[in-house]
């Protein structure tokens, strides 16, 4: 049910009350039905809400994708081995996947470094990639501007 009233925030043309969301799904469900799923999901923090006289306005506070990555948080941290859960979760990656990932992970901290890419000293040519962990392949080497003066 709650992926039912997340679909329909989400076809809203903007803010919704408890009423719209009730008539959107068939008003088969009964409205203090739909607040109460209403406020589980705000408690999850998947929809926000605004006060609108003595009402409240719905919306959903992340597309799709963040409220799969909001998923897959809540269950990461449910965890008591959250290293043993994110090393089974990266060993079943594709390749295709995992690059991506490095790509993303490597976006993260160098916005958390605030620093330009073009401060970074680079890699030298020879240097080996650190796998990302037991077992991994090793990752793609990084860039270097003397690389297409070299034709590579």
């Amino acid at each position: 049910m709650e992926a039912q009233v997340l679909a329909a925030l989400h076809c809203a043309p903007g803010p919704a009350g408890a009423a719209w969301v009730q008539e959107r799904l068939g008003g088969d469900l009964a409205y203090t039905t739909v607040m109460t799923i209403l406020s589980r999901l705000h408690a999850k923090q998947a929809v926000t809400r605004e006060r609108s006289g003595r009402a409240y306005l719905w919306s959903p506070a992340a597309d799709e994708a963040g409220l799969a990555a909001l998923r897959m948080r809540r269950v990461l941290d449910g965890e008591p081995d959250r290293d043993a859960v994110l090393t089974s979760f990266v060993s079943t990656l594709s390749a295709q996947d995992e690059q991506l990932l490095r790509t993303l992970l490597d976006r993260a901290a160098e916005a958390a470094d605030e620093a330009p890419a073009t401060a970074r000293a680079p890699l030298p040519d020879d240097a080996p990639a650190a796998p990302a962990g037991p077992g991994a392949a090793p990752g793609p080497t990084r860039h270097h501007p003397s690389d297409e003066a070299r034709g590579g």
